[in-house]
């Protein structure tokens, strides 16, 4: 497997997000759903319509049972994600039992190679130039997460990474620009 980046810049990520909800509504809920909740693509591939909406409400959680713990993992679904949501399974009129991200060729998911197409495309179409895939949802939700001053711990806890530098380096923080600045301004 080859590394990617994850994408830093905001304003990169808005004109990917324009792009798509033009192009399509399942494609745009796909990024926005794993930017903002760095939920491995091969997992949100497999969520189900039922998983998250209940045709009335979207679910505050997205809950999944991970393979290699056993533990069950929730992940928030927040109001980008939820307003993303909505708009498709009304839009797309999906079923409970449907595939949130379903194929336009039959009633299954698309594929991680699909998944991986819209991504790339989308981000050379923006003038990306690094490597860029399935993983580059999940680095930008942690990267952002932590530049918002999300708890390096806790991010190391959603990647299942046994150590702070792993995560750190899996997000694209360089030890070298690595600076601390606790402020409680009391």
């Amino acid at each position: 497997m080859e590394y990617v980046e994850p994408i830093k810049n905001v304003e990169t990520i808005e004109k990917i997000k324009a792009i798509l909800k033009k192009r399509s509504h399942r494609d745009y809920l796909l990024f926005i759903f794993g930017i903002n909740t760095g939920i491995l693509v091969s997992h949100l591939l497999r969520i189900k319509v039922s998983d998250v909406y209940d045709c009335q409400n979207v679910k505050e959680y997205y809950c999944l049972r991970e393979k290699k713990s056993g533990e069950i993992k929730s992940y928030y679904i927040n109001n980008k994600v939820r307003s993303a949501l909505i708009d498709y399974v009304t839009k797309a009129e999906l079923q409970a039992t449907d595939y949130l991200f379903k194929s336009q060729k039959n009633n299954e998911p698309i594929t991680r190679q699909q998944a991986y197409r819209i991504i790339n495309n989308v981000a050379r179409e923006v003038g990306i130039s690094e490597k860029i895939g399935t993983h580059t949802l999940r680095k930008t939700f942690g990267y952002h997460a932590y530049q918002k001053g999300i708890a390096i711990s806790l991010l190391q806890s959603v990647f299942n990474h046994p150590t702070r530098a792993e995560t750190l380096r899996y997000i694209g923080i360089e030890r070298d620009n690595f600076e601390v600045k606790i402020d409680v301004n009391l």
